[in-house]
């Protein structure tokens, strides 16, 4: 095999499987070790993959923190589809807790309600939208606004919640990786992450398929700690295979 071909395996490899390993591709390919890691090096500088604890993975795993307006327009549909899903997890005269990102706008944009609502928001944009609905009262947690996401984070945010109890969480990440948990980009924010889940009887975690397999600066918790996620159907089938196994709900939607 030509190292062109043994390059083309291992991307090939990569694309049915998401992540192998040195020693895997090694016994596949019938070359030593040392002759596979000399192939990962030569395809990462490529930028055609991301080495990481002696495997490989098609895309680097670690997001930057970016503006909410660049990520508004990134899987526009899905984070709809996935709103609007989720938006029927509410019940009537629901105590929700919204927590920030363009996900949960999305969602925000979907809710309707006949009755009542009692919604508590971290995020500026979730509380604009969901102000304009006399069924609807709406609790925006104060503190320091993050400019990138236009949402509140801090201790005075924090230590509002204490005096909360809610039925649910919604809650947006930037990534998940199923072994390290859920994570964002700022350690701020995954704090009162953290402080909303414990008032919260429910977490539901809302996240377009292309937040498996990423990991923010910040955990927020592990996998364990969710009840459910709401995603689209480009999820990995293996990766919707290892949530069902760990007792999560996870809702595709079409």
């Amino acid at each position: 095999m030509t190292l062109t071909e043994r390059h083309s395996q291992i991307l090939e490899i990569l694309r049915k499987q998401g992540t192998v390993s040195v020693i895997e591709l090694a016994n596949r390919l019938e070359v030593s070790s040392v002759t596979i890691r000399k192939d990962l090096s030569e395809l990462e500088e490529k930028e055609l993959l991301y080495r990481s604890h002696g495997s490989a993975i098609l895309i680097n795993p670690y997001i930057n923190d970016r503006h909410v307006n660049v990520k508004e327009q990134l899987y526009m549909e899905e984070k709809r589809l996935i709103g609007a899903r989720a938006a029927e997890l509410i019940t009537e005269n629901d105590t929700i807790i919204i927590a920030s990102g363009t996900t949960l706008h999305a969602f925000t944009r979907q809710i309707r309600v006949k009755e009542h609502l009692t919604v508590i928001s971290a995020s500026m944009t979730a509380s604009s939208i969901l102000a304009r609905d006399k069924n609807i009262d709406v609790i925006q947690l104060g503190g320091f606004v993050r400019n990138t996401s236009l949402s509140a984070v801090g201790n005075y945010a924090e230590k509002m919640l204490e005096d909360f109890s809610c039925s649910k969480l919604f809650l947006g990440v930037d990534g998940i990786d199923l072994d390290y948990g859920l994570t964002t980009t700022n350690a701020m924010e995954a704090m009162l992450n953290r402080a909303m889940m414990r008032v919260s009887q429910r977490t539901i975690v809302l996240a377009d398929s292309s937040k498996f397999g990423r990991r923010g600066f910040s955990k927020i918790c592990d996998t364990s700690a969710i009840d459910h996620i709401v995603t689209d159907d480009k999820i990995s089938p293996k990766i919707l295979e290892n949530l069902t196994e760990r007792g999560i709900e996870t809702i595709v939607v079409q």
